[in-house]
């Protein structure tokens, strides 16, 4: 209920702050509108951004985006190993490495569509909590009595509280991809799926120990918007993870990176899935994104600490981290 209302309020704002805008364009004589001793006769709000190297109305952008998903949600992993040669199964693991989940976290996968992030969270998840078994079974090989006892009395209380992962992405047609290859995986326990905004999260303030983005902040229309509503959700003490592609750090590989990125990537797209132009978006959205370190101060602005980031493969991909205080 909480989270329902926060929305309804932001979506007036949202709408008050546009209307703001369109008077403050007609009184300082902006296109569309007409001032002086004349009536003003229409208002405009002319805010822009860009999708890939074309702008567009900021209200357009997330249209075009849900589209461009929307298009390549059945190839979508298929295009994923095609283009990165299986490397982008690597930078997940590496994510995961870095994020370390030990038994009992809640994560947030946001943009998280075909669950490559979920279902390798819970994955290490078991993982942990198997390696706690087992050293736990190797301690108490020879117990006495006592322990025995002490054992059975505290084993419910020490009990950690179930990991659980929820997808949330704005696109359905993702989530779907998703859920069914979950479902052929045997991946169902503790794992849900949301259809959700990365700009207005609907979840309560405080829910979850790990929040993370992978591949999908660039496509964002307001970024800082959406860093602001991962903090919110995050606990206290919880962690920010953003895997995204970033800038090259060698001069050579960033010559051939980019040859490679705008002569092969959408001919790929066009001969495995059919669609030229959603890669071509794709692969402008990569270099429209700001730098590590730029990605690093916008983190720091919306209110996180002890951000920092990591280079795979380069500076092809880059690992972002921060927490909440």
């Amino acid at each position: 209920m909480a989270a329902s209302m926060r929305l309804l309020v932001k979506r007036v704002i949202r709408l008050s702050h546009g209307n703001f805008n369109a008077t403050a364009a007609g009184v300082s004589g902006r296109s569309g509108c007409c001032w002086g001793t004349t009536s003003c006769c229409c208002f405009s709000d002319d805010r822009s951004t860009h999708f890939g190297f074309e702008t567009v109305p900021e209200a357009e952008k997330a249209k075009r985006v849900y589209k461009v998903f929307e298009n390549v949600a059945q190839k979508y992993d298929i295009m994923n190993d095609a283009m990165s040669l299986g490397i982008h199964r690597l930078w997940k693991d590496s994510l995961l490495h870095v994020m370390n989940p030990q038994p009992g976290a809640q994560l947030l996968d946001v943009a998280g569509g075909t669950g490559d992030i979920a279902f390798r969270f819970l994955e290490y998840v078991r993982s942990q909590q198997e390696r706690q078994r087992r050293r736990s079974a190797r301690s108490m090989q020879t117990p006495s009595w006592q322990d025995i006892s002490n054992n059975y009395s505290t084993e419910d209380e020490e009990r950690p509280q179930e990991s659980r992962a929820v997808v949330c992405d704005i696109n359905k047609e993702m989530l779907k991809v998703g859920k069914q290859k979950g479902d052929s995986m045997g991946i169902s326990a503790g794992l849900s799926w949301v259809v959700g905004d990365a700009e207005e999260l609907p979840f309560d303030d405080d829910q979850f120990d790990i929040y993370t983005i992978a591949f999908g902040i660039r496509n964002v229309t307001h970024i800082d918007q959406a860093l602001q509503e991962a903090l919110r959700i995050l606990k206290p003490g919880g962690r920010f993870l953003c895997l995204e592609f970033s800038k090259v750090t060698n001069p050579v590989l960033a010559r051939l990176y980019d040859a490679y990125s705008f002569q092969m990537i959408p001919v790929l797209g066009e001969v495995i899935a059919g669609d030229w132009k959603s890669y071509q978006y794709l692969v402008e959205s990569i270099h429209k994104f700001p730098d590590q370190e730029a990605f690093k101060h916008m983190i720091e602005d919306a209110g996180f600490y002890c951000v920092q980031y990591y280079n795979f493969t380069g500076g092809v991909v880059a690992i972002h981290s921060g927490f909440k205080l």
